[in-house]
């Protein structure tokens, strides 16, 4: 499909709280395809809609065990406790330390607008939990403690 440009921060639309998805149309369609294609190119793993200008609740997640697509996603439980580095690819090139649950259940619906639930743990519920808060508007650097740094990549 395309890659589409990701908002950094301090653009105003990553402060806004996005809207419910009501049907997946062909354009919703294309944003999904959009969004994967934009968080493997920039080598992400995830990518939420208003980082790249769509204020959808519309999310995708890829740690390494295949793409993710959240629609109207919600956490409805959450426990346990980690802390590790964070970054985010509207924040390039920065990191920092961010405490999260370490295990979630989502709710949300997929890109046929099927409902489902999925559990996580560590990576990936740090995953969810990072594109959840884009959707209500807020950011990991909200959350970081100690400051952030540069970040350090490790190639796979």
């Amino acid at each position: 499909m395309a890659i589409r440009q990701i908002r950094l921060a301090g653009d105003p639309i990553l402060n806004k709280v996005c809207k419910e998805v009501k049907q997946v149309t062909p354009m919703i369609e294309t944003l999904i395809e959009d969004m994967l294609d934009t968080m493997y190119e920039a080598n992400g793993a995830g990518l939420a809609a208003p980082q790249v200008g769509v204020l959808k609740r519309i999310a995708v997640v890829d740690v390494g065990d295949g793409p993710v697509v959240m629609v109207n996603p919600t956490i409805m439980k959450e426990d346990g406790e980690q802390t590790g580095d964070e970054a985010c690819l509207s924040v390039p090139g920065k990191a920092g330390q961010v405490t999260r649950p370490n295990h979630v259940i989502i709710h949300a619906y997929d890109k046929q607008m099927q409902e489902y639930e999925m559990e996580a743990n560590e990576l990936l519920a740090r995953a969810f939990c990072h594109e959840i808060e884009h959707l209500d508007g807020h950011m990991y650097i909200e959350r970081v403690q100690g400051g952030l740094h540069d970040a350090v990549y490790q190639e796979a």
